[in-house]
């Protein structure tokens, strides 16, 4: 079993802006793609930023035990890590990059113990999360709301994780997150 570093955060937080550096820095990083029942938004492709699926086949998967863990994060919207995943990253002998939702976090540190390092992305404050997530362009006003809403109980559950590392400066939220990854891969764990 290889290792594996979890990124969790309340959407809008920039923790997929500091994963998309840390990639760029380690090549022996693979992101994890998660499976969701949502559909895509921008950009996004399946099979890059996430394997979408109808809520029937997402349904399926659960049935069959195909994933290591999954989450109804938002009403009729599921997101979970498929073992398949792990098995592909971990077969080419990398390190799995995780950016998940607070509860899969939580559930992945919990499965996978000490071969993880779980970091909280902290936004500074709710005003500027509110303002980051109003400037994606990318939801309505009442998807906003929503994230909004379950961001200040995804931030009680920042103690759950071993560090937590404030996004009010990008570059030095990167530099941290960076010295805690080289700390977690040069252990002996």
């Amino acid at each position: 079993m290889g290792k594996i570093i979890i990124f969790s955060a309340p959407s809008g937080s920039g923790k997929t802006t500091i994963v998309r550096a840390l990639l760029e820095r380690y090549p022996q990083f693979e992101f994890s793609i998660s499976a969701t029942s949502r559909l895509p938004r921008g950009k996004e492709q399946h099979g890059v930023d996430y394997y979408f699926l109808q809520q029937e086949e997402f349904r399926q998967k659960v049935k069959e035990e195909a994933f290591v863990e999954w989450e109804e994060v938002y009403e009729g919207t599921c997101y979970g890590t498929l073992k398949s995943e792990i098995d592909r990253i971990w077969s080419k002998g990398h390190v799995i990059l995780f950016d998940v939702d607070v509860m899969g976090g939580i559930n992945l540190k919990r499965i996978f113990g000490s071969k993880a390092l779980s970091l909280f992305i902290m936004p500074p404050s709710m005003e500027e999360l509110r303002r980051r997530l109003e400037g994606r362009g990318t939801d309505s006003q009442e998807v906003i709301e929503k994230r909004i809403g379950k961001a200040s109980f995804e931030l009680s559950k920042a103690p759950e994780f071993d560090f937590t590392v404030v996004n009010d400066q990008l570059d030095r939220a990167i530099e941290e997150c960076t010295s805690l990854i080289d700390n977690f891969l040069t252990s002996k764990e």
